[in-house]
């Protein structure tokens, strides 16, 4: 089985997990999301990441989602998932976003590779974007009373 696993600091990957849960219901037992929570220590997540990935098999793969690529949940999952033998066929990304877990947790199973990043990252950076709401002020200019 290939999983997603989602890491951040605080909460902001299980909160990932909860909204990507209104689209994929069914794929929820393939996402393990695990947040350095405020006040804990490195040591602590790196014993919460290796109880979450306990239940690996050789035969599972990993892709894993990250919301700061170098940033402490990132380096204490990486070096777990090398400890179980699992690093060599995962894929890491950085800078995690809504429609980056979407696409990635939808895709993981058709694509690998460059053809897994190169779907998810033009969907994680299309997300990117100022969004202009016209205001009552800009219609009244365009009012010839």
């Amino acid at each position: 089985m290939k999983y997603l696993i989602l890491v951040s600091h605080g909460g902001f990957a299980q909160g990932l997990k909860t909204s990507l849960a209104m689209f994929a219901e069914d794929k929820m037992d393939q996402v393990i999301a695990l947040g350095l929570k405020n006040g804990s220590s490195v040591d602590d997540f790196a014993k919460e990441c290796y109880q979450a990935v306990d239940h690996l098999t050789e035969e599972d793969t990993v892709i894993v989602l990250a919301d700061i690529v170098g940033g402490s949940p990132l380096t204490t999952a990486l070096t777990v998932l090398e400890e179980k033998g699992k690093l060599d066929t995962t894929v890491v990304l950085g800078g995690m976003n809504l429609p980056m877990a979407l696409t990635s947790v939808v895709m993981k199973d058709a694509l690998e590779g460059d053809d897994f990043v190169a779907a998810v990252l033009p969907e994680a950076s299309a997300a990117l974007q100022e969004f202009k709401v016209a205001t009552t002020t800009d219609n009244d200019e365009d009012d010839d009373i």
